[in-house]
């Protein structure tokens, strides 16, 4: 393959990524949704972790181990910060109406 096919298939390996993220983000509004209901916190240390475990092992190369990490910890804090966004628009008390 030359260059341009495989510039082609990165288009569209970076185009199937985007649809898993966008995936895996509403989950995550809809974990922000239960978590809004039962008072359950957000950023939770020991599924964080369970989370990298199954990543790296997952992880069959040649993308670096660390490298997967890193990434891997930047795409859960925007997950972290989108449940955030849901709890307090969840929260928000509604316009117009008085208590």
């Amino acid at each position: 393959m030359d260059i341009a096919g495989w510039r082609r298939k990165l288009d569209r390996l970076d185009r199937k990524l985007v649809r898993m993220l966008n995936q895996r983000a509403r989950a995550a509004q809809q974990i922000g949704r239960l978590k809004a209901r039962t008072a359950m916190p957000i950023y939770e240390p020991k599924r964080e972790q369970a989370v990298f475990r199954n990543i790296l092992r997952a992880n069959r190369g040649p993308f670096p181990g660390h490298e997967l990490l890193r990434v891997s910890k930047e795409i859960i804090g925007v997950m972290r910060r989108l449940q955030r966004t849901e709890i307090l628009v969840r929260r928000k008390p509604k316009r117009g109406r008085r208590k």
